[in-house]
């Protein structure tokens, strides 16, 4: 028996199953093997908490259109919640303890009592508080259950034809902001547009820019550095970063790297 079949029966039995659905591969393999194991028992949910970009819930959509399972989208604003807002090591547990009323709130509503999401035995050992938060409000995690890696993620999610089986992993927008920094809605705002921009002007797909307050700091893939030798386009980029609020734009020589900013506290 194949991984995947192994994942597609760890839901035989459940009832009905509530995925949280980010937009990206891992929960994208997860929703797939629910719906086939279970059809319309099994919903995805995507959070539209207003620290999503929205190519994420573009992202999401789209999976759930190539999948067939319903798609539920709740809605909610992050930026409410103080304990998130201050930005401290603990925001993504106040996230995703946040997170978790609510999918708990619909899966009463819909009458399911499983609730699981896309982690990964990659992410299990970092330091990921969200993770912990979820495990804590009972959502499960078949792919570290079954004992699946990114690798295979992404294997199995091709051969199924899932779109999305080389999507660059992402994150919440807030994470672009040091600990310590206030989340507000205007760097959001600014991040997301500047990520926008040097994925348009360059054509790289993994992009974080960094909002350091009046510095933004530029992050590619390190596979796509070569992508930004183009001085040209560089000021085109310098030059749009600072219509935006931007006092300075530097590229990281390094590229990108999860977790880079969680030691800059300001």
């Amino acid at each position: 028996m194949s991984k995947l079949e192994q994942l597609i029966k760890w839901f035989e039995g459940k009832g009905g199953v509530l995925v949280a659905l980010s937009g990206g591969v891992d929960s994208a393999l997860v929703a797939f093997a629910a719906y086939r194991a279970l059809g319309n028992l099994a919903v995805a949910v995507t959070a539209d908490y207003k620290t999503l970009a929205q190519e994420e819930l573009d992202s999401a959509k789209k999976i759930c259109s190539e999948i067939g399972i319903r798609h539920v989208i709740t809605e909610y604003n992050e930026l409410e919640n103080p304990d998130f807002v201050k930005n401290d090591k603990n925001r993504c547990f106040h996230c995703r303890t946040q997170l978790a009323t609510h999918l708990t709130e619909l899966s009463k509503k819909e009458g399911i009592t499983t609730i699981v999401d896309g982690t990964n035995l990659d992410d299990v050992g970092e330091y990921r508080p969200g993770v912990a938060a979820l495990r804590e409000n009972g959502v499960r995690s078949p792919l570290v259950e079954v004992g699946f890696f990114k690798s295979e993620i992404r294997n199995f999610a091709s051969d199924v034809g899932l779109s999305v089986y080389d999507k660059p992993s992402n994150s919440c927008l807030a994470s672009r902001i040091p600990w310590g920094q206030k989340v507000t809605a205007e760097r959001l705002s600014r991040i997301e547009k500047s990520e926008n921009i040097v994925k348009h002007l360059f054509g790289a797909r993994q992009v974080r820019v960094r909002d350091l307050g009046r510095e933004a700091r530029i992050e590619v893939g390190q596979n796509e550095l070569h992508l930004l030798g183009d001085k040209e386009k560089v000021s085109v980029l310098n030059d749009r970063l600072k219509e935006l609020g931007f006092e300075s734009v530097l590229i990281d020589p390094d590229g990108y790297r999860p977790g880079k900013l969680n030691v800059i506290i300001d």
